[in-house]
């Protein structure tokens, strides 16, 4: 494969990771919905830090642990942020 071809595929992944982060957003402000209703903080730091440990366990690499906490805990910032903005006037 050469570089072009490479980059073609990257672009393909980029365009799924757009696909699964805004799923993965959407699902977040139906839990924010529901968590506003029920008088749940946004934050679960507890269950933050269940993602991270089940992350690392599953990563086949080459990424390294600490590589993978910290684009999930990236990702979880921005659906926190969203559900907070989205939740605010429900």
């Amino acid at each position: 494969m050469d570089i072009e071809q490479l980059r073609i595929e990257i672009d393909r992944l980029d365009g799924e990771l757009l696909r699964i982060f805004n799923e993965r957003a959407a699902l977040a402000l139906k839990i924010g919905k529901i968590k506003k209703e029920k008088g749940l903080a946004v934050y679960d730091p507890n269950r933050e830090r269940r993602i991270f440990e089940k992350m690392q366990a599953y990563n086949p690499g080459p990424l390294e642990d600490e590589a993978i906490v910290r684009l999930f805990e990236r990702v979880i910032d921005e659906s926190r942020r969203l559900e907070r903005i989205r939740t605010k006037g429900i």
